[in-house]
């Protein structure tokens, strides 16, 4: 599996240990007493509910196998030894698109925190890449999906 190390926050890295957490224990519980009931249905050979007992612990373990590689490789960032004179993973930024005014403050995460509706974007999206190491006043021309935008630098926080 990958060998990326990937950067929490405290928030982060909890919420990624409880859910391993809950997929061993209540996850592998709940799908060995599916596979108990269907197993208690009789002939295995045409039993639709045994083979999709049987695929959901295949799914159930892959994704346990995910997670934990994703843990091995995780590393909890101090925020407060952050530099906030230069946008790096963990910093909130606001920014102001240069074509219509509009201003937004993203917290730039590592990519399984990203929350657009928290306002929290992956450094690997195009945005996060695009503002990686600029520094407040700077200019930063950012190819999207709906084409180049240009942004300004307006603060860099933690």
């Amino acid at each position: 599996m990958s060998k990326k190390i990937a950067y929490y926050t405290k928030e982060g890295l909890e919420k990624l240990k409880n859910e391993l957490s809950t997929l061993k224990s209540k996850g592998r519980s709940d799908i060995a007493k599916q596979i108990a009931e269907a197993r208690d249905k009789g002939d295995l050979s045409e039993n639709a509910e045994y083979d999709a007992a049987k695929d959901a612990q295949g799914h159930l373990e892959a994704k346990i196998a995910q997670l934990e590689d994703l843990m091995s490789n995780a590393r909890l960032l101090d925020e407060g030894t952050l530099d906030t004179s230069k946008v790096s993973i963990f910093s909130k930024v606001t920014i102001k698109n240069k074509k219509n005014g509009a201003s937004f403050t993203y917290m730039l995460v590592s990519e399984e925190e990203a929350d657009l509706k928290a306002m929290k974007i992956s450094t690997q999206s195009p945005i996060g890449k695009g503002l990686l190491g600029k520094e407040k006043g700077d200019s930063a021309k950012i190819k999207t999906p709906a084409g180049e935008i240009e942004f300004e630098i307006i603060n860099i926080g933690v």
